[in-house]
């Protein structure tokens, strides 16, 4: 069952990395990043059953492999992480959100679009991180090579 949901999700980034105009060389790559985080989602969900969770470690594998493939083969983070994270997306809680309020069904609103919120703010958070640890990585390494190579 997860290799079909890899498989699944590859071709479906495949997708949008098109739709988006994604160099045809970073295709694959972004296909693999975005497979990779959503098969990590479904693993972290089948154990906690938090889909706040598993998004929030679905999004840093993304963003790391990301970061991986952005600095390995000299390309804008972007281009891997934007057609990656379309799986993780709450498009599905949206929907619902805006289909609660025009039903008037003002309680499930409220649960349906936080839930959809603390979605979207795990995307938010675990970019971030993974972001801002990655540049504090490479900085630490680029000060300790120069710091010995004055030597």
């Amino acid at each position: 069952m997860i290799i079909f949901q890899f498989v699944i999700s590859f071709i479906s980034i495949i997708g949008f990395a098109v739709l988006f105009n994604i160099p045809k060389i970073s295709i694959p790559k972004a296909a693999l990043s975005g497979a990779l985080g959503w098969v990590s989602y479904v693993y972290i969900f089948n154990i906690f059953e938090s889909t706040v969770s598993a998004t929030f470690i679905g999004a840093c594998v993304v963003a790391l492999t990301s970061e991986i493939f952005a600095r390995r083969f000299q390309e804008a983070v972007t281009v891997f992480i934007i057609p990656a994270i379309i799986p993780l997306v709450p498009g599905s809680g949206m929907y619902y959100t805006m289909l609660a309020i025009i039903e008037n069904d003002y309680t499930k609103f409220a649960s349906v679009s936080s839930e959809t919120i603390f979605i979207a703010g795990s995307i938010a958070a675990a970019i971030l991180i993974t972001s801002s640890l990655t540049r504090m990585i490479v900085y630490i390494k680029e000060t300790i090579t120069v710091k010995y190579m004055k030597r």
